[in-house]
């Protein structure tokens, strides 16, 4: 056989024997007060029979007089006549409440031109008034009305009391009892001779079982607490008014009871359960005690989890693996406390068949418990560190649901209140089919607010669906008229978010556009820029390989060169400055700079080619040093740059103006020029690398000074800005003042 198929059956055989073991155990600690005893005389069984025995003694013999005499011991009491005339109110509200219960009744026989119902109903209720009327006219009245009442409940008593005679017949088959009121000296016995020796014969040779009164262990016997507990038992009690009498005597079990006798066929089916029991409880044991001694050699618990069913059952949400496991406990619990060889058969075969049908079932049950008790517990533990466990739950996802419905707690509000209002008229709607008189309230509650509140549901449909129409052409690209705002509902608010949104993704179209025309820009002019000097680099190199140059052509053709070399690394040094300013990837040198003074040096680097210039410079300094906690050696970068836009941009004979001023604790630096070419009306453009206002980029210059000072800036977390008004052209630097 398969090694596979052999750990299977090892496994099952394992959990039948731990399942007949447990279960056989702690049914004998349930069921060890009524197997240990004796014998079945010892049972709480037997005790409740000899309590019933009792209870029919009793009512037949000790308290059973005649029907005639009991009907003539009747009494009443005036509180009695005053409770029946009273019951239903005094004279006045009795008789309304008959003439009401009648009125309508008549009114109706009348309307179906049926006098003689209404004869019939007008005699019944003027009856009924007179009968009222004599309750409050005479006790005697009364009085014999309650007499006739109590008649006939002594009557159903006696009726109901003889159905029990063939039961107590029974009862006095088996057993034999002598019975004598220590007071009255009355004897009761079932006994052939009713006297003192007859007694005698209650003896241990002749019974099964007898209880004395008293002994001592046992008082003397006391009948009232043995009622019946049948109807109208209780007007007997009040008319016999027995007394607290107490008997001595013998109660016992005959031998010459016939087996066909039910409590003898108690007895017998006890003493084969009895053996039943010590038979199962051994075997349980012992199968308990082998299971145990398996599982230390063999670590069966072990196989039972194959790595393969792990994640298929870590799926399983873990609050539905915790109940199912739950369930599968409580009923192996339930089968292990039920006895199956108790109450079901007398017969052995019998027992043994329902013994194997239960271990079955209880095994199969126990095993599934004990499966996912092991692949549960991983779980269990791990709970308190892992969140997605608990996140997983079909409980965290209702309550997340329910959450997230009340996101915005007027729209859940208000979709609760709907279907409590929607649930309402479907609960009404069923109660006008039981009760028409519900008709009166549904239908004004419909007029007033079912049609008003279905009006306005299909309404918000509507507008709905105008909602989804725009949004979905809005994702397939397409930008329909904005969605018109009705009211201040939350609707209102998502169409109004809609048109929002619809806005921003034209406004994102057109950035897009841009950046894609700015980039197009940026590569031809990056190849202009660069392939400009490189070209004449290369063209004069093949020049200068010519042997037959004059020496001093060629000495202008490697001055060129030189020129053109120094440009071309100009501009990739630029580049490439650009790139790291961008970025964010380059170190600041912050230090305490007199702001004024950096500008008076930078303009000092230009004095000459200022001078040669056609463009007057107008400065505006403080007489006061401005301080600022700024890297000295960039700031003076970012001046240079715009001091040579000025330079190489302005237009001739045209002033250009510099000044610098403090407002809030701020530095504001600006420089003003009229420029000689015409500006993009959109001055953003001007910050993109190789970016020039020349267009045909005739000029001197890499297009990166711009972009350079405003990363520059950026870097101080100062602001650069550019304004343009037609021809002018105006550059503004804002840095946060130190003070000293």
């Amino acid at each position: 056989m398969d090694t596979k198929w052999k750990n299977r059956i090892a496994i099952i055989a394992w959990f039948f024997l731990v399942t007949y073991g447990i279960s056989g155990v702690l049914s004998a600690l349930s069921n060890n007060s009524e197997f240990t005893k004796q014998s079945y005389f010892k049972t709480m069984q037997f005790d409740d029979t000899v309590d019933q025995l009792l209870n029919y003694v009793n009512a037949f013999e000790i308290s059973y007089p005649m029907k005639e005499d009991m009907k003539k011991s009747i009494t009443v009491s005036n509180d009695e006549i005053e409770e029946h005339r009273y019951q239903y109110g005094d004279l006045t509200e009795q008789i309304t409440s008959i003439e009401q219960q009648y009125e309508s009744r008549i009114n109706v026989a009348l309307e179906k031109d049926n006098q003689k119902v209404a004869d019939i109903y007008i005699k019944e209720r003027d009856k009924k008034i007179e009968d009222i009327t004599k309750n409050f006219e005479s006790d005697e009245y009364i009085k014999d009305k309650i007499v006739k009442e109590k008649e006939q409940r002594i009557d159903e008593y006696y009726k109901e009391l003889e159905s029990y005679r063939g039961d107590f017949a029974n009862y006095k088959e088996a057993f034999v009892y002598y019975l004598k009121n220590t007071t009255t000296g009355e004897v009761y016995t079932n006994l052939p001779e009713n006297d003192s020796k007859s007694v005698d014969s209650i003896n241990d040779k002749s019974m099964y079982f007898i209880r004395s009164f008293p002994t001592q262990k046992q008082s003397y016997l006391d009948m009232k607490e043995v009622p019946l507990h049948i109807a109208n038992e209780e007007i007997i009690n009040e008319i016999t008014n027995n007394s607290n009498a107490l008997y001595e005597g013998k109660i016992a079990i005959s031998k010459k009871t016939p087996n066909s006798n039910f409590i003898m066929a108690n007895y017998h089916d006890y003493n084969i359960q009895r053996i039943v029991f010590w038979i199962y409880t051994i075997g349980a044991i012992i199968a308990l005690l082998i299971s145990i001694i398996i599982e230390k050699k063999s670590k069966l618990l072990r196989r039972i989890k194959p790595n393969k069913w792990v994640g298929l059952y870590n799926k399983i949400p873990f609050d539905v693996a915790l109940l199912l496991c739950g369930i599968t406990a409580i009923i192996t619990i339930a089968f292990i406390f039920d006895q199956p060889y108790l109450g079901y058969s007398v017969y052995i075969l019998g027992i043994l068949e329902i013994i194997i049908y239960h271990l079955i079932t209880l095994s199969i049950f126990f095993g599934l418990t004990v499966v996912q008790g092991i692949y549960l517990y991983p779980r269990l533990k791990a709970l308190p560190s892992d969140q997605e466990i608990w996140k997983n739950t079909l409980i965290a996802q209702f309550l997340q649901i329910v959450s997230t419905s009340f996101l915005n707690r007027r729209v859940g509000t208000q979709v609760f209140l709907l279907l409590a209002i929607v649930f309402s008229f479907g609960v009404g709607t069923v109660l006008i089919f039981v009760e028409q008189a519900f008709l009166l309230l549904y239908i004004p509650a419909f007029v007033i607010v079912g049609i008003p509140l279905f009006i306005l549901i299909i309404k918000r449909i509507g507008y709905f669906n105008v909602i989804i129409r725009n949004t979905s052409a809005l994702a397939n690209g397409r930008f329909e008229p904005d969605v018109k705002i009705v009211g201040k509902s939350v609707l209102a608010n998502l169409a109004k978010d809609i048109n929002i949104m619809k806005r921003g993704v034209k406004t994102s179209q057109k950035a897009q556009a841009k950046s894609e025309r700015l980039k197009t820009e940026l590569i031809t002019n990056v190849s202009h820029d660069l392939r400009t000097p490189l070209t004449s680099i290369i063209t004069y190199s093949e020049l200068l390989k010519n042997p037959e140059l004059a020496d001093d052509e060629r000495s202008t053709y490697i001055e060129i060169i030189d020129r053109k070399s120094k440009r071309l690394k100009v501009l990739i040094d630029d580049l490439f400055e650009a790139s790291k300013m961008a970025s964010g990837n380059i170190e600041l040198i912050k230090s305490k700079v007199d702001i004024v003074q950096l500008l008076q040096q930078a303009l000092a680097e230009y004095n000459e080619t200022i001078q040669a210039s056609q463009v007057q410079f107008r400065v505006g300094n403080p007489d006061k040093p401005v301080y600022a906690f700024v890297d000295g050696q960039k700031l003076w970068r970012v001046f240079e740059n715009l001091i040579g836009n000025i330079l190489k941009y302005s237009l001739e004979n045209t002033r250009a103006y510099i000044n610098i001023k403090m407002e809030n604790s701020e530095v504001i630096i600006t420089f003003k020029n009229v420029s000689k070419y015409e500006l993009s009306d959109d001055s953003d453009e001007l910050f993109e690398r190789f970016k020039r206002g020349d267009e045909s980029r005739h000029t001197e210059g890499s297009g990166l000074g711009l972009a350079i000072a405003k990363s520059i800036i950026d870097l101080h977390d100062g602001v650069l800005d550019i304004d343009v008004d037609g021809d002018l052209f105006k550059v503004t630097i804002v840095l946060k003042e130190m003070n000293d």
